[in-house]
């Protein structure tokens, strides 16, 4: 039985808990201000989910124990919020969520993180994505995600090149 399946709206308060306990990595590493408690409130989850981000969880015995979204912005496919619990990490759990969403993508994919959070730029890269070189990062930033600027300067962009070397 596959144990990826699409999040159900009566799971918000599951999704929050693997978010804001595995987000707890980033406290010291990213610029302290822009860590905030919780570092996703729940008001910040249902707008991403009213902008088109579509979690998938990984369910082991009944228990979520990861979630990855994936959010459509014009001609190209956004990872968004990919997050596993503390415990479960370095399990499989992430990548097997990054994998049925890469397979299931069918335009360009795109994730950003925080620059210092070198695990998972370390984590993209061991599942087939590659580092994309500033100035080009930036303006994608700007381009597909809404952040602040402060955000934009401390941030990276991955892309998942395509078997004949264009951006999947």
């Amino acid at each position: 039985m596959n144990p990826i399946r699409p999040c159900r709206a009566d799971e918000e308060e599951a999704i929050l808990t693997i978010i804001n306990a595995a987000a707890e990595a980033y406290r010291g590493v990213i610029p302290a201000d822009r860590w905030h408690e919780p570092y996703m409130p729940a008001r910040e989850l249902r707008e991403e989910i009213a902008a088109g981000v579509a979690f998938s969880g990984y369910e082991h015995e009944g228990e979520l124990l990861g979630v990855m979204g994936i959010q459509p912005v014009r001609e190209v496919d956004l990872i968004r919020h990919a997050y596993v619990r503390p415990g479960r990490q370095r399990s499989g759990v992430g990548a097997a969520l990054l994998r049925h969403l890469r397979e299931n993508a069918q335009r360009p994919v795109l994730v950003g993180t925080w620059a210092d959070a070198a695990w998972a730029i370390a984590f993209y890269q061991r599942n087939g994505f590659v580092l994309v070189a500033q100035p080009r990062a930036a303006a994608l930033l700007r381009s597909y995600w809404n952040i602040p600027e402060r955000q934009i300067d401390t941030s990276v962009v991955l892309e998942l090149p395509c078997r004949d070397g264009v951006t999947r």
